[in-house]
Order: structure tokens, then C-alpha cells, then sequence
């Protein structure tokens, strides 16, 4: 007899018509399953283990493909014990469900985790060295998951987006970040100019990041408390937003090409700051 796969026997959450029947009714004062937009669907086999290490209670619902099985045990077993639905589909159905060809064999939908805000965020924020990337104007979601990623790698303590942005976390953004996504916490600010003025009371310095123009990034001291504004793909930061900056840097190169991508500007300045620190 062939073997039912994992996510379709009468162990799995999603049992057949007869087992949901046979199920009774939930109480009348259970809690309500959360609006569809209250969920992000992410692939992407770090992106999906690294929401299970942080919040695995976020996870609704897996899709995974047969040859996944081995590696997401821990992840399948947990599943099973909380009764979240998992189910395993072959490939052209995770490509469909993940709008991507890049899922890696595993989707999930998750609860979207709301960016906090920064006042109660820079009452718990440690002293001594912290990094901040302050994002305006980014909407590449590619970028913004390479961006995650570097900032997870070089310990970055939080993102910061302007309450006009419309940047969050995506799908795409995720599978890119490969789990940086869970390490980094998002904060939202309404007012730019209340936003500089309390991070400087908190003791951080603000560093404008410019194609050209700025000072020379290897050649200026960094602050140990420093927040890197980085501006938007192609036209850069405001000439007001970089102005109202403490310093303004900029990354030297050859020439040969007009600048980096903001994704890899970001990377070079985290750990031109990293390597400061642990001089």
C-alpha cells in the first residue's frame, strides 16, 4: 500500500470531510480567526524557520513539498501538537501560492508582525554602541530584504520607516532577508524633525548617506550611537532631509559607476561602523 504523505492522514490538521465533522464545534467564546490581512504569506526555507524560532504562534497555515519533509521535522511535529495546518503539495502548487519560483520548497502564512514605535523602543534601548538604519523613500522590496539581511548580520538594533512609507515586510522581502526579517525590529515615526530630536537625546548622532558630496566614510569617525539615513532608490534623500542631518558621508569609489545600490551602500556602511567599534 503507498504511503500517505505527511499533511493528508488522520493525524494531520487538515484530515479529511469526515474527521472535520466528526469534530465538535468550537465554543462560542473562542477567539475569532484573524482578518486575511492581518497575514503575510512568506517562502523561503530561512524565512519560514527563522518566524518558528521567534513566533512560532504567528504560523496559520505550512505548504511544503515532499522532499522538505526531513529538514522540517521539528517544525511539522509542532504543527501536529498545536493543530496548525500543514499540508504537502508539489512543486507548480508552492510556486502558485508563493507568486514566485523562488520559494525553496516551503510557504507559510504568518501574522503580520506591526512595526512598533520609537519612544517606547528608546526607553528600553541599551547604552553604549547601537547602529539604526533610518529607510526613506525605499520600496524595492528586494532591496529592502537585503538591507534586513546585512542589518541582522552586523547587529543592527532597529530599522526606522517614516509613517508615510509604505515599505513592510512582503513575501519577497522575507525569502530575501534569509531570517534577518525576525532579528530586526521595524519602527514607525509620524514627525521627522520629533523623531531626530528624541534619537539625539538618546545620545545618537544622525549620518546623511550620499552618492557624492558627503565626507569620506573610511576617513570620518563614527559615533559609537549612530543612525545611518539612507535615502530612496535612484533620486536619494531630500536636500531638507540631509541637511537637517549631523553628518553627511558619503562612500568613495573609483568612478567607474555613478554609485552603489542602496542595498549594498548599506552593507559597506554597516560594517564601516562595525569595524569602528570593535577597533
Amino acid at each position: 500500500m503507498a504511503r500517505k504523505p505527511p499533511g493528508s492522514g488522520p493525524d494531520s490538521p487538515w484530515g479529511g470531510r469526515a474527521r472535520e465533522a466528526a469534530r465538535p464545534a468550537p465554543p462560542r467564546d473562542a477567539a475569532p480567526r484573524p482578518d486575511r490581512r492581518e497575514e503575510v504569506r512568506l517562502y523561503g526555507r530561512n524565512a519560514v524557520q527563522a518566524v518558528f524560532a521567534h513566533r512560532p504562534q504567528a504560523i496559520r497555515k505550512l505548504y511544503l513539498g515532499q522532499a522538505l519533509i526531513p529538514q522540517l521535522q521539528p517544525l511539522l511535529k509542532w504543527c501536529v501538537a498545536q493543530r496548525v495546518g500543514y499540508r504537502v503539495v508539489e512543486e507548480a502548487e508552492l510556486g502558485k501560492l508563493a507568486a514566485s519560483s523562488h520559494h525553496e520548497g516551503v510557504v507559510a502564512d504568518v501574522l503580520r508582525q506591526e512595526p512598533g514605535t520609537l519612544e517606547p523602543w528608546l526607553r528600553e534601548v541599551p547604552e553604549g554602541p547601537c547602529c539604526v538604519l533610518w529607510l526613506d523613500g525605499i520600496g524595492n522590496p528586494h532591496n529592502f530584504g537585503a538591507i534586513l539581511r546585512s542589518a541582522a548580520h552586523f547587529g543592527v538594533s532597529a530599522i526606522l520607516l517614516p509613517e508615510r512609507s509604505g515599505l513592510g515586510l512582503s513575501g519577497a522581502a522575507a525569502r530575501v532577508a534569509e531570517g534577518g526579517a525576525e532579528a530586526v525590529p521595524l519602527l514607525r515615526f509620524a514627525d521627522g524633525g520629533d523623531a531626530m530630536a528624541r534619537l539625539r537625546r538618546a545620545g545618537f548622532t544622525l549620518a546623511a548617506t550620499l552618492a557624492r558630496g558627503g565626507a569620506d566614510l573610511f576617513g570620518t569617525p563614527l559615533p559609537q550611537r549612530l543612525v545611518y539615513v539612507l535615502g530612496a532608490e535612484g533620486e536619494g534623500m531630500s536636500d531638507a532631509l540631509a541637511r537637517d542631518c549631523d553628518l553627511r558621508l558619503s562612500i568613495p569609489g573609483s568612478g567607474a559607476v555613478e554609485s552603489l545600490n542602496v542595498a549594498a551602500a548599506a552593507a559597506v556602511l554597516l560594517a564601516a561602523w562595525r569595524a569602528r567599534i570593535s577597533a
